[in-house]
């Protein structure tokens, strides 16, 4: 389908003319630094997207752990270990060269979501590295999370797309059909996707 170029939105006036003015609520739930509530609920959580800016562009990183996916170390500070992974690196790369990141937080069950903007560094300061050790691992380096806004999305989305209620997972390819297009064949297939989580699991920590 083509899109007519004169519908194209190209300047903030005209954006802002399509909506009314910003719920009360969308306003009043921002906080500056982590509240007792929001401490609560990012401590449930053990999942959360990484989105992070570039020079190559943005990233959308997946990060989760078997306890809360970030520590609290203060009201503007959060810590995240950076477990093993497939080392393409692009997220910590990002925040080597600008540091700006946002995390947005899911609970399984949970229609709402908790959002938190901020920057952040790493370090691989071994006192912190081996204040997260877990069956005999130590994080490569921690992602130190300085806070500069946090706030809960409403539910809409998730109750849009059914999230917790719905498997979809047999409707969409599996990570072998996708490796085996990928590579004309030289990899994936059935055989990677019946073996992946035996051979992860020794290589999540």
């Amino acid at each position: 389908m083509r899109v007519d170029f004169m519908t194209k939105i190209q300047t903030l006036e005209a954006l802002t003319a399509l909506y009314s003015d910003p719920v009360p609520a969308s306003i009043s739930k921002v906080a500056h630094h982590i509240t007792p509530m929001y401490g609560k609920w990012i401590e449930g959580a053990r999942f959360c997207i990484l989105s992070t800016v570039g020079p190559n562009g943005v990233h959308g990183t997946p990060r989760g752990d078997d306890g809360p996916v970030v520590r609290i170390q203060d009201s503007r500070t959060l810590l995240m270990p950076d477990w093993k992974g497939n080392n393409r690196l692009d997220a910590l790369r990002d925040i080597v060269a600008d540091p700006r990141i946002a995390l947005l937080f899911m609970v399984p069950g949970s229609k709402t979501t908790v959002r938190v903007n901020g920057t952040a560094y790493l370090t691989t300061d071994e006192d912190l590295r081996r204040s997260f050790e877990h069956k005999g691992q130590l994080p490569t380096l921690v992602l130190v999370v300085e806070v500069s806004e946090v706030y809960s999305q409403c539910a809409k989305a998730v109750m849009r797309s059914g999230l917790w209620i719905r498997d979809d997972a047999a409707t969409v390819p599996t990570m072998g059909d996708i490796l085996a297009e990928m590579t004309k064949g030289d990899m994936g297939g059935p055989e990677y996707d019946a073996t992946y989580e035996e051979k992860a699991i020794p290589r999540l920590w």
